[in-house]
């Protein structure tokens, strides 16, 4: 439940862009009587009115995480409170400019904000972020918690460069698809890999139906 609480945005990113894809002509009145007062010049044409739209809709998508939480007395993760932080400033300048580039640089510096504080909190701080998350659950040496701290880093900085390469590479429409489908299914694959090597390292519990010395006895 939490997974599709954490994806909630990019679902509904997804689907909204999908829709206003296929409905050009809508989308683009729809935004400009709705949204023109947003728009630099006013105006938003029918190639660029879905990205504009799916915007506006992850805005409003991440608020309503962070109130949600809010209302419920719960935590709100700091990775969430940088997230609402981009996609309101790179998400504004995107409607405003009626340009995609901005939002397309939203996951990028999202990964390379979490794989920095992976990197710069063992070294700043002397903490493990990963052990902190994870380390009431399992018991690893210290040099597996090092190295599955690096592989984190490296994972987010290479999927910072590769949602860039698809931006840049690739129509708006496949980034879309790459943002829902490749961003989640690469960072499933990953937890799975580290899963398996984690199976490798895991200490063995003690087995609590081994008899004591005193029952022995």
């Amino acid at each position: 439940m939490k997974i599709l609480f954490d994806f909630l945005p990019i679902i509904l990113f997804f689907g909204a862009f999908k829709y206003a894809e296929a409905h050009k002509e809508w989308a683009a009145s729809f935004a400009t009587d709705q949204l023109g007062f947003l728009v630099s010049g006013g105006v938003v044409g029918e190639n660029e009115a879905p990205v504009l739209l799916a915007t506006v809709v992850v805005i409003f998508a991440t608020l309503a995480q962070v109130a949600w939480l809010k209302l419920r007395g719960r935590k709100v993760d700091t990775m969430l409170w940088v997230s609402l932080v981009l996609v309101v400033l790179l998400g504004g300048a995107t409607i405003y400019f009626h340009s995609d580039t901005f939002i397309k640089w939203k996951p990028s510096v999202l990964y390379w904000v979490m794989g920095l504080s992976f990197w710069l909190s063992p070294l700043l701080f002397g903490k493990n972020l990963l052990r902190m998350l994870l380390g009431e659950q399992m018991q690893l040496p210290e040099m597996v918690w090092h190295r599955l701290n690096f592989a984190w880093v490296a994972f987010f900085a290479l999927m910072g460069l590769l949602n860039l390469w698809v931006a840049y590479t690739f129509s708006t429409a496949t980034w879309v698809n790459f943002k829902l489908f490749g961003g989640i299914g690469l960072m499933l694959l990953f937890t799975l890999a580290q899963g398996l090597y984690l199976s490798r390292h895991m200490k063995d519990e003690p087995d609590s139906k081994a008899k004591s010395p005193a029952d022995s006895a």
